[in-house]
């Protein structure tokens, strides 16, 4: 199994005091790790059998291309709210330290397929779960999640309806 953690910087602090901020751009700088980490998802995102991968915003949209195109299938991206025109589908969660709010067009061609979401960290499980109802919306079945990193000691894959595999993990 591929070991990120030399490539993953931890900042303590950030954004705000108790949170540990889990830093993938050593990951990305380093070409080697880069496609291994592409590859390894790959492998964790093919027996969830997609028609699309769900990049979310923003580190989701970063791997979601290239497991998309080894896997032979769609795109679909879920932004944060405000950066999409047109009818949405929207979906608003707590964060660690904050809440915020995703969102998919109306007009994506969802309905019936099989959606993996893809994001880099998985901590609570808000921006998941977020993400999984819109793809209900829009009347797509989320078959799974793949993601880098996973904070373990938050359980939050407990909480979730749908398998979610990771590369990396952390208690907190």
């Amino acid at each position: 199994m591929l070991n990120l953690d030399p490539y993953i910087s931890k900042t303590p602090g950030f954004p705000k005091q108790g949170i540990t901020f889990y830093d993938i751009s050593p990951a990305l700088e380093d070409p080697v790790i880069l496609k291994q980490a592409n590859a390894a998802l790959c492998e964790l995102a093919a027996p969830m059998q997609p028609d699309l991968i769900a990049g979310i915003d923003a580190r989701g949209f970063l791997f979601s291309v290239p497991i998309a195109t080894h896997l032979d299938c769609g795109v679909l991206m879920i932004r944060k709210a405000g950066k999409l025109p047109g009818a949405l589908y929207q979906s608003t969660y707590a964060l660690e330290y904050d809440n915020a709010t995703l969102a998919l067009q109306h007009d994506r061609n969802v309905a019936g397929k099989n959606i993996v979401l893809c994001d880099d960290l998985l901590a609570t499980g808000g921006t998941l779960s977020a993400a999984a109802k819109l793809v209900d919306m829009a009347g797509g079945h989320v078959t799974g999640a793949v993601c880098l990193i996973e904070l373990t000691g938050l359980k939050a894959r407990e909480t979730l309806a749908f398998p979610v595999a990771s590369l990396q993990t952390y208690e907190f």
